[in-house]
């Protein structure tokens, strides 16, 4: 099994962290790869060959890097395009998710909304698969049994749609806890797709070891459900915190948002 970690950004668009950072930290957690997911309109023709380029050059035996995009579409959907490298004007998502497939790289729903649920079910031109874990947006404790029940949904039309596990890490104070477990030889940007695209994979963060079916335990989901709920309370308590602050212009310390990064 690869270990690796995936949904992250660099220097090229949002992300604190070069590329060769993330080398350096990922290969420091014992991980073989990383999908690196910089958002789309960040790039044009000359920057993304570079990107490219730079992830090439900084893979060899011991690291590789998966180089693919983050788009964003209409009503503030992002899709993962893992192993995706071109560009596109629509921000339809159906139109994305083909854009993506047409060039053998992997549709992912990044972090969906919860009010966003419905109209995914309504798509004719499904994801490969759907974000159910995203440590940035879900926090690191536990993800939104919604997300879960909304890829079983899309499973009974498209039995192979799958869970996949994410960072989403832009910032160097950010958690970095949740990684990913490959069943694939050799280590290649090739093979780990490749791997990905047929479910041969498993999240693995703190004790949990989550499949790619997204199929787990209830007595798990019930436990999630009150994790999460826990989380969001606290999350909405400081958010609320700041807005107010915001009103008497009394700035948040930094290191104060660092460690909350750490934390959430």
């Amino acid at each position: 099994m690869l270990k690796g970690a995936m949904h992250l950004h660099s220097t090229y668009s949002d992300g604190e962290f070069t590329l060769r950072e993330l080398r350096e930290i990922f290969l420091a957690e014992s991980c073989s790869f990383a999908c690196v997911t910089d958002h789309a309109e960040c790039f044009e023709e000359v920057s993304i060959r570079r990107y490219v380029e730079e992830c090439k050059s900084l893979s060899d035996d011991k690291f590789v890097f998966l180089a693919g995009l983050e788009y964003s579409c209409e009503f503030n959907m992002h899709i993962l395009g893992y192993g995706a490298t071109q560009l596109t004007p629509t921000r339809d998502p159906q139109a994305v998710i083909r854009h993506i497939s047409s060039q053998s790289a992997l549709p992912v729903i990044a972090h969906p909304k919860d009010d966003s649920f419905a109209w995914i079910e309504t798509f004719e031109t499904l994801p490969l698969g759907i974000e159910v874990w995203n440590t940035k947006y879900d926090g690191r404790y536990a993800p939104r049994p919604g997300t879960f029940a909304l890829l079983q949904r899309l499973r009974q039309r498209h039995p192979m749609t799958l869970a996949f596990f994410g960072q989403d890490l832009h910032w160097k104070k950010q958690f970095r806890g949740m990684f990913v477990e490959v069943d694939c030889v050799p280590n290649t940007a090739e093979a780990i797709l490749q791997a990905l695209a047929r479910g041969d994979y498993r999240a693995q963060k703190d004790e949990y070891r989550l499949p790619s079916s997204g199929v787990i335990d209830d007595k798990l989901l019930v436990e999630f459900g009150r994790g999460h709920d826990r989380s969001y309370r606290m999350w909405r308590f400081l958010k609320n915190g700041k807005h107010t602050l915001d009103r008497f212009g009394i700035k948040v310390p930094d290191s104060i948002k660092a460690q909350l990064r750490r934390i959430f």
